[in-house]
């Protein structure tokens, strides 16, 4: 595994993280949720930003306290609220990244510099949302790490733009022995990305699903109240009233489909799911 959460746990005020998760070497795995679910504390807590006060961490398969310096540098990481100071120019930061990361490719880094229009240049400050995006996506390829963790790298980018983040993504997973932990609020980036993914709200894992598997057996019903009283309830995973009757979130689409074909059926996203998981009630 190259990453693996046991039972990690950090306490806020009014907040409480106790979180475990595994990242296989050739994955891409998602960690999904809403605002303040947990996603940026669980990303800390790995980088070592924050210190648990229960559970074990490990990257690379190692606790994450024994890494050396050499071991950290497999570790590519892009976090949403951090960068080079604005005032720097990506010709600045070359020395930078040269002397932080010894397999530091400084060619192949200018390439895909002048591939995504990225002047040398021009100053961090002076680059829109998106090139910033797509330059801290860069810095992050730019030392042959196994281990990327991206915490929400295509916010706030149009679609063109995060097509070609995307991209560079599955670019980097070619050799089949590196793995992506990332967050995402959009649903259709981790749908043709991820292999598997994690739900978290207020703290704690409340799903783990293979993306084919969620997008596959995955369903949301319709039905009435009538129909809700009279149905086989033991494939049901949550309901929701709704004012005609109930929404209900099941892992098993196929038995209602060949069992159940008068109930109205529609596929489950990873929103849909999402949702349903967090507001519906459990049955």
């Amino acid at each position: 595994m190259l990453i693996k959460l046991d039972h990690v746990e950090k306490q806020y005020s009014g907040f409480h993280l106790d979180c475990t998760m595994e990242v296989p070497e050739g994955s891409v795995t998602a960690l999904i949720g809403p605002n303040g679910a947990g996603k940026s504390t669980t990303f800390k807590a790995l980088l070592g930003l924050i210190f648990p006060e229960k559970g074990r961490i490990e990257l690379l398969g190692k606790p994450v306290e024994g890494l050396s310096r050499e071991e950290k540098e497999d570790i590519g990481v892009v976090l949403s609220d951090s960068c080079f100071t604005g005032y720097l120019s990506i010709e600045d930061i070359l020395p930078v990244l040269g002397r932080l990361y010894r397999k530091f490719d400084r060619q192949k880094f200018l390439n895909k510099c002048q591939d995504f229009g990225l002047a040398r240049e021009k100053k961090i400050k002076e680059l829109s949302t998106g090139m910033k995006a797509k330059l801290k996506i860069l810095m992050a390829l730019s030392h042959e790490a196994r281990l990327l963790i991206l915490d929400e790298p295509t916010a706030g980018l149009d679609v063109l733009a995060r097509e070609e983040i995307l991209d560079l993504l599955r670019e980097y997973m070619i050799p089949g022995d590196r793995s992506i932990l990332i967050s995402s609020h959009i649903s259709s980036d981790l749908e043709g990305l991820c292999d598997d993914l994690y739900l978290i709200n207020q703290g704690q894992i409340l799903l783990h699903e293979e993306t084919d598997v969620l997008l596959g057996d995955y369903g949301l019903l319709k039905v009435t109240e009538e129909q809700y009283q009279t149905m086989d309830r033991s494939r049901l995973l949550r309901r929701k009233r709704e004012s005609f009757g109930y929404r209900l979130l099941t892992n098993q689409k196929r038995f209602y489909l060949e069992n159940a074909p008068e109930l109205t059926m529609e596929k489950g996203s990873i929103d849909e799911v999402m949702t349903m998981m967090i507001r519906g009630e459990a049955i």
